[in-house]
């Protein structure tokens, strides 16, 4: 079963036991994919499916953070709710010490020197670990260890 159809089955799942965040949560998902297959122009695959479950963590977060600096408790708590349906159809993803050994690696294999190199490692990191590793931690420990 792919990750669509999976996704497609948890919503009306959701719909029959009237679960509004997931079912709500679920359609914003599926309205992502279906928004990307048309500009891709293909049948979507899994990374294409994972690729906007990031985005919607990504997003979540953001307004996250937005929502609690602004002491909107409200909206923060539908925030968190909304992260947590999607951090469920996400990899686990890696610590911060896993993370920096990763990057660290990849500078040593690599034989990177300066900032110039990022592009050159997160293009690297990102096919490697995909969906398991955080892109801000990596920018951030990058930055630390080329500077």
């Amino acid at each position: 079963m792919s990750l669509l159809d999976k996704l497609n089955d948890d919503m009306k799942d959701a719909m029959r036991a009237k679960n509004i965040v997931v079912r709500d949560t679920l359609r914003m998902v599926l309205a992502g994919t279906k928004n990307l297959r048309i500009e891709l122009g293909r049948d979507l695959v899994d990374d294409d499916v994972m690729t906007v479950l990031k985005r919607g963590v990504k997003t979540r977060k953001d307004s996250l953070e937005q929502y609690e600096k602004a002491g909107r408790a409200d909206l923060a708590a539908t925030e968190k709710g909304e992260l947590e349906v999607l951090a469920g159809y996400l990899p686990k993803g890696l610590s911060e010490d896993e993370t920096r050994a990763i990057v660290a690696a990849l500078i040593a294999e690599l034989g990177l020197e300066s900032k110039r190199d990022m592009g050159t490692l997160m293009k690297s990191i990102m096919a490697r670990h995909g969906a398991a590793i955080d892109g801000k931690l990596v920018s951030r420990f990058a930055g630390e260890l080329l500077g």
